[in-house]
């Protein structure tokens, strides 16, 4: 048997991956056990507290549409109301006289004749070359068509709120 080599020459001491002395050891990993629930619990609150804000957002803008689509019916009465004036007008030498809901509705039967219903048809202004006829949504909303001697047309609404812009004017 031959020797074993003698070792490279190098630094006395311990090896340079060991700490010289107990002491000097780095700490032990510390457990993080106790932060992931706490973790979790924020993410969970955080996330209602988005959706909380998403809905208080998100509801009201769709009531708001609710109310919209429920003027929208009116003033599609109103308008088919005026168009069965002018057809009532047509049948009578020109003359709007003497309409009444009951006559509108003859004309044209989705006309609602009933005082107590939504979108149910009223007829003022009654004259020659003149009338005004309005629907009154389920809101409270009342769109009127008035037609002038003359034969202008005005569109008014009232109150503003809903489907009735600013100002009252429906005809945009």
């Amino acid at each position: 048997m031959t020797p074993a080599p003698p070792p490279p020459p190098g630094p006395p001491g311990p090896s340079p991956y060991q700490a010289p002395y107990p002491y000097m050891q780095p700490p032990p990993p510390r457990s993080s056990g106790g932060s992931t629930a706490i973790v979790i619990v924020a993410v969970v609150v955080g996330a209602v507290m988005v959706i909380g804000i998403l809905a208080a957002i998100a509801i009201p803008a769709f009531f708001n549409q609710r109310e919209k689509a429920t003027d929208a019916q009116a003033k599609s009465a109103a308008r088919t109301a005026e168009t069965a004036m002018e057809t009532y007008a047509t049948e009578n030498a020109g003359s709007y006289e003497n309409a009444t809901p009951s006559i509108l509705h003859s004309i044209e039967p989705t006309l609602v004749n009933s005082a107590t219903e939504p979108n149910r048809i009223a007829v003022s202004n009654l004259g020659k070359e003149t009338f005004t006829v309005a629907s009154t949504a389920g809101t409270g909303t009342k769109f009127e068509i008035t037609r002038n001697a003359g034969g202008t047309v005005t569109f008014n609404c009232t109150p503003v709120k809903g489907g009735c812009p600013s100002g009252g004017d429906w005809s945009k």
